[in-house]
């Protein structure tokens, strides 16, 4: 294991696309990267020198995607509303499995933690649960009442979280899919009567390793959303009782959008901001209401991944390159 210094984080690889990058993934072994493009098509990265293989498959952009755990496949979400699973070890990985899973854009895709388990979620407002091995539907039903951004399984297996524009977030009962309670993010939420804009949501969902923390990321204070003008936003709550315990606002960045969060540890989280003050990466702990790092970086960030063992943390940017960070000295 590294000896994480978030405080020493730099991007230490950088390489270019043929198109403005949407989202990545690190492998579970972390010596290799899938990122997405404005042109439809993915590309594997290899960490150790960048070498670069594309995958097609899908007819429009992509925005989620997740290793199986144990790295031989990768699941993509297109906003065609299709699901694909690919062979991302072979030399030339292909398409081995594609279902129609939503109608209209996919925004998230997460494994439950024994791996057997596939939820997506997007903007037809539906979950989806499928057999991660096979490509079964194993249920689905209504969630929510605008586009769901985000979804996450809680470590204990039993519960799934879901979030959506509004700022709500639904905890479900994955084993009679019953909705157990509801945490307020409503912050996160910014209508704009005067340019007829409903803006924000839960962009990103995360839990502590321990289970004991969940955190939702975004944006507020979305006074202009078509301007660029709103700040970021993570959110704290306590598991055990859905209270919100911190709001951890991000000063000097009145172009941002938290775009993902990612619990390092029990003690730890980092996110990644982008728009128009460009990109940030973003570090908070428990104690603290505001972040306790920021790492500046070279351009506007839209996704982010960390593998915590080899202490690499993967941004995803608009001028086309997907660069790789360095969390300590």
């Amino acid at each position: 294991m590294i000896d994480l210094d978030v405080t020493k984080s730099h991007v230490v690889h950088q390489w270019k696309a043929d198109s403005p990058l949407i989202a990545c993934r690190i492998s579970p072994t972390g010596d290799q990267c899938v990122s997405t493009s404005q042109d439809n098509q993915l590309q594997r990265w290899n960490v150790a020198n960048g070498d670069k293989v594309m995958l097609q498959g899908h007819e429009s952009w992509v925005h989620a995607m997740t290793y199986s755990k144990t790295g031989d496949e990768l699941i993509s979400g297109g906003c065609e509303g299709r699901l694909i699973w690919w062979s991302i070890q072979d030399a030339q990985p292909k398409a081995i499995r594609m279902v129609e899973a939503h109608s209209g854009w996919i925004r998230g895709v997460e494994l439950s933690p024994d791996g057997g388990m596939l939820v997506s979620v997007g903007n037809d407002q539906v979950v989806r649960l499928w057999k991660s091995d096979t490509g079964e539907k194993l249920h689905e039903w209504p969630a929510h009442e605008r586009h769901i951004y985000s979804a996450a399984f809680h470590p204990d297996g039993q519960h799934l979280l879901t979030g959506d524009l509004l700022g709500k977030i639904c905890v479900w009962k994955l084993a009679d899919r019953t909705l157990v309670r509801t945490l307020d993010a409503a912050t996160l939420y910014s209508p704009n009567k005067g340019q007829n804009a409903e803006f924000g949501g839960v962009r990103s969902l995360a839990i502590s390793p321990n289970g004991n923390e969940v955190y939702a990321a975004g944006t507020h204070k979305g006074s202009n959303p078509f301007g660029a003008v709103h700040e970021p936003l993570l959110l704290r709550f306590t598991w055990s009782d859905g209270a919100l315990t911190k709001s951890h606002v991000c000063d000097g960045i009145p172009g941002g959008l938290l775009y993902r969060t990612v619990a390092i540890n029990d003690a730890t989280l980092a996110a990644v901001s982008g728009g128009s003050t460009g990109g940030i990466l973003l570090f908070f702990n428990a104690t603290q209401e505001k972040e306790f790092h920021r790492s500046g970086l070279p351009s506007l960030a839209r996704d982010m991944d960390i593998h915590v063992g080899k202490g690499l943390v993967a941004t995803a940017h608009f001028d086309q390159h997907l660069r790789i960070s360095a969390m300590f000295a």
